[in-house]
């Protein structure tokens, strides 16, 4: 099954917890960079994710909020 936009954020978001280099993010998340490229991009536009020194990647608080979010609207529809 494919990952639609809202997994592949979650997922980038989720390795960036304790924060990530670009390459761990592609790895971990099973992108390829040109992808990682345009979704930290939005991340980071959106508040969700935050560069910091050394080419690292961190998770903001609005980005765990998200992750929270996710993971509670995933668990409803796998009730179903």
């Amino acid at each position: 099954m494919r990952r639609n936009d809202l997994d592949i954020c979650a997922d980038i978001l989720q390795v960036a917890l304790s924060g990530a280099k670009k390459t761990h993010i592609v790895y971990k998340a099973n992108l390829n960079f040109n992808i990682a490229k345009k979704y930290l991009r939005s991340l980071i536009d959106k508040g969700h994710l935050q560069p910091v020194d050394g080419g690292y990647y961190i998770t903001t608080t609005k980005g765990v909020r998200f992750l929270e979010q996710y993971r509670e609207l995933v668990a409803c529809a796998q009730e179903s």
